[in-house]
């Protein structure tokens, strides 16, 4: 019998009381800079169970302006802005040379929060980014010496041929290089704090770069 996605929709509930916890957000307690809160959001949702609440959703631009998506994986947050890595020949590298400027989103359902943050992206030095991915696992390390992201994939065949090759040379060396390996930094100019509200009067706090230096101005966002 075939699935009729309408009636799917309709049957799922958002922010399910069973799963999800909508705590209260007290914007007048918010520190001056949103990476201590960011910071403080992302430990409460490991405490609370979130599954893999370290991807997030990475929106590029490509040489048009026509936008793109996707998960990747967050490699740290601080006063330097937030991390991520991949090819800088890749798709969104290659996005992201053309255009260095993303956005990032964050959604964790057991809490009824999501996160955005948007500015340019620089790239760290390549040492940098070698120590990184040195840092992680070996599997993480067999991906990025696999390489040849977004490229067209003949068949099957070759990928297992290519990765088989990739894991035997990470175990063998650790700290293999990864050329086109490439960590990347936003630097935030805006980054929005939502927490949902089970009478949808949700509340967003966002955060904007004042002026030339370090400071930022918050105001509050109508649902």
């Amino acid at each position: 019998m075939a699935t009729d996605l309408h009636e799917l929709l309709r049957s799922l509930r958002v922010w399910d009381p069973t799963v999800t916890e909508l705590p209260a957000f007290d914007t007048e307690k918010a520190p001056s800079d949103p990476v201590p809160l960011f910071t403080s959001w992302f430990a409460e949702a490991v405490a609370a169970g979130e599954r893999e609440p370290h991807t997030m959703t990475l929106a590029t631009a490509d040489e048009e302006g026509l936008p793109d998506a996707r998960i990747v994986m967050l490699h740290g947050a601080d006063a330097t802005g937030w991390s991520f890595a991949t090819h800088a020949t890749s798709r969104k590298g290659r996005h992201l040379t053309a255009r260095p400027y993303a956005a990032l989103t964050f959604y964790w359902p057991v809490l009824g929060r999501q996160v955005r943050v948007r500015g340019p992206v620089t790239s760290a030095p390549s040492e940098e980014a070698q120590a990184d991915l040195h840092a992680r696992s070996t599997g993480a390390l067999a991906a990025a010496l696999t390489g040849r992201q977004s490229e067209v994939l003949t068949s099957a065949v070759e990928l297992a041929r290519t990765s088989q090759a990739a894991w035997e040379e990470a175990q063998r060396n650790p700290t293999a290089p990864s050329p086109t390996w490439t960590l990347y930094r936003l630097t935030p100019e805006e980054v929005e704090f939502f927490q949902g509200d089970e009478r949808r009067r949700h509340v967003r706090l966002a955060y904007r770069r004042s002026g030339e230096g370090d400071g930022w101005s918050r105001h509050l966002l109508w649902p």
